[in-house]
C-alpha cells in the first residue's frame, strides 16, 4: 500500500462518483510507471472499487515549440511505460490529439479519474478544460515535485531564502518511500479502444507532422531505466566531488538528469532519497539544486503567469526599472537572434555554451548563466534578449519548456536574485564576463570538451 499524503491529492472538480467500467489514470507530466504517486493512487482507488485500471496518454502535436528531438525523447520514455505496465497488468491507451479531448471520451465510462500535476499554462488549460467537461470527479495526485507546490507556499516566493525555510518544515513528512501496490482486477470487459503502436517512432513523429529540427540527441535516450543509470553513474561518479566541481564547465560532473526530471522519467523524491542514503558530502549541495532550486521553479511558474513574459510583469519591480533604465545604453556588440542560434559571436566561450547545447540537447549550468547574461549584453531590449532566450533554449534543450528553464533564464534579467552594484546595460541587474570565468575555471578545458561533440 502506497503511503499517499493528503497534501499531495487536489479534487479538480466537484462532480460525484458516476457508475462506471474502470478507472481512468490521465498519465502526461509524469511518463514513469514506478515511484508515481498518481499511479498508485489509481490502483488503490482501483481496488477499492473492484475496477480495472486504464492508463491514457494524450500525444498532441500541438505542444507548445515541442520538436522531433523533444518527440523522440518522450517516445522512447513512453516505450518503456507500456512495457512497464503490462508487467503490472495494466491496460496502456496512447492516443493522438489533444489529451484533454482524450480523457472527455474514455472518461464517459470511468467511475472516476485521476491524473498528475502540471504547472505550465498549457497543462493548467488542459486540466481545466477536462474538470469542466467530465461528468465524474477528476483528481490531481502531484507526483513531480517532492512538497507539492501549494503546500510550501500560497504566492510567488521572492527568492531561495525564502522559500528554503518555508520548504524545510515539510521536508520529513514528504521524504517518504512509494510502495507499489497491485492491480486487483486486470480484465476489461468489452473495451475496444484503438492505441497508437510505438514500433516506429519515425512514422509517428512524421505522421504527427512535427518539426524535424533539431535532430535527436544521439547518445541520450529517454526512458526510465536510463534516467537510473544516469543517476547510478552520478551517484558513484560525481556526487562526492560535487560540491567542489559540479559548478566547474570543465568538469562533466552534474547529473544530467534534468531531460528525465523534466519528461516525468524519473521521480525527484526517488532521486533524493537515493542521495541522502550515500550520505556523501555532496548531498547537502546537490539537493539544494533539486529541492530548493528546481521546486522554486514550480513555485514560479504556478503563481506568475507571466512566465514566459512581458518582462514589466514577470520580473521584481527593481529588476525592470533598472534594466528599462538603461535599456539605451551603447552596446560593443549587438547579434541578430539567428547570429546567436549559429554560435557566431566574438566570444568563443559563448559559441561554445550555444553548441553544447545544439549538438548535445544540454549545457552546464554555470554556461548557461553566462549565456544568458550575454544574450541581455549583445541584444538590442531586454524584451528581445528574454524572448531569444526562451527561443533556443527551448528549441534545443531537452529541458527546455520545463519550469526549471523557464526560472534559469529569468534568472539572468534578475529573478530569484538581488540588486548588485550598478553598470551599464545591466544596470544592477548581476553582471558576468569572460574574464571571471577564465578566473575561475580551465576554460581550454571546457572549449576541448564541447570540441569533442563535433561543430555547426
Amino acid at each position: 500500500m502506497v503511503k499517499i499524503i493528503s497534501g499531495r491529492v487536489k479534487e479538480l472538480n466537484n462532480k460525484h462518483h458516476q457508475n462506471g467500467d474502470y478507472v481512468l489514470y490521465w498519465m502526461q507530466a509524469a511518463q514513469r510507471v514506478h515511484y508515481n504517486h498518481a499511479l498508485e493512487f489509481a490502483i488503490d482507488q482501483a481496488n477499492e472499487k473492484n475496477l480495472p485500471l486504464i492508463v491514457f496518454f494524450g500525444l498532441t502535436p500541438n505542444f507548445p515549440e515541442g520538436n522531433a528531438r523533444h518527440y523522440y525523447f518522450l517516445l522512447e520514455g513512453l516505450v518503456q511505460v507500456e512495457a512497464d505496465l503490462e508487467d503490472r497488468g495494466i491496460e496502456f491507451v496512447l492516443w493522438q490529439g489533444e489529451p484533454f479531448k482524450g480523457v472527455e471520451k474514455l472518461g464517459k465510462k470511468a467511475r472516476l479519474v485521476i491524473t498528475d500535476g502540471g504547472y505550465l499554462s498549457v497543462e493548467k488549460t488542459w486540466r481545466k478544460k477536462a474538470a469542466k467537461s467530465l461528468n465524474c470527479p477528476l483528481i490531481e495526485v502531484e507526483t513531480n515535485t517532492v512538497l507539492p507546490v501549494d503546500l510550501v507556499s500560497d504566492k510567488e516566493e521572492y527568492a531561495a531564502f525564502t522559500f528554503r525555510k518555508k520548504m524545510k518544515p515539510h521536508l520529513s513528512n514528504y521524504l517518504v518511500e512509494v510502495r507499489e501496490n497491485d492491480l486487483k482486477k486486470k480484465s476489461l470487459n468489452n473495451f475496444d479502444w484503438p492505441s497508437l503502436g510505438l514500433s516506429d517512432k519515425d512514422k509517428i513523429i512524421e505522421e504527427l507532422k512535427i518539426s524535424a529540427k533539431p535532430a535527436r540527441v544521439e547518445g541520450i535516450k529517454g526512458g526510465n531505466k536510463e534516467a537510473l543509470q544516469c543517476l547510478g553513474n552520478f551517484l558513484d561518479n560525481s556526487l562526492d566531488i560535487y560540491p567542489e566541481k559540479g559548478g566547474d564547465p570543465a568538469f562533466d560532473c552534474q547529473s544530467g538528469l534534468s531531460a528525465y526530471l523534466h519528461f516525468g522519467h524519473i521521480s525527484p523524491l526517488y532521486i533524493a532519497l537515493k542521495t541522502r542514503a550515500r550520505e556523501s558530502p555532496g548531498e547537502e549541495a546537490f539537493l539544494e539544486q533539486l529541492l530548493v532550486r528546481r521546486e522554486l521553479s514550480f513555485n514560479f511558474v504556478n503563481f506568475n503567469p507571466y512566465y514566459m513574459g512581458p518582462l514589466e510583469k514577470m520580473l521584481p519591480e527593481w529588476a525592470w526599472n533598472t534594466l528599462r533604465t538603461h535599456e539605451k545604453d551603447k552596446r560593443d556588440y549587438i547579434y541578430s537572434p539567428r547570429e546567436l542560434e549559429q554560435a557566431s559571436t566574438h566570444d568563443d566561450y559563448w559559441n561554445a555554451a550555444q553548441q553544447e547545447m545544439v549538438l548535445g540537447g544540454k549545457m552546464h549550468g554555470y554556461m548557461r548563466m553566462y549565456w544568458g547574461k550575454k544574450i541581455l549584453e549583445w541584444s538590442k531590449t531586454p524584451e528581445e534578449a528574454f524572448s531569444t532566450c526562451l527561443y533556443l533554449n527551448n528549441k534545443y534543450s531537452l529541458d527546455g519548456r520545463d519550469p526549471n528553464s523557464f526560472a534559469g533564464v529569468s534568472w539572468c534579467f534578475g529573478k530569484h536574485d538581488r540588486a548588485w552594484t550598478e553598470r551599464d546595460i545591466f544596470g544592477k541587474v548581476r553582471y558576468m564576463n569572460a574574464k571571471g570565468l577564465e578566473r575561475k575555471f580551465d576554460m581550454g578545458k571546457y572549449l576541448e570538451r564541447v570540441g569533442e561533440l563535433g561543430c555547426l
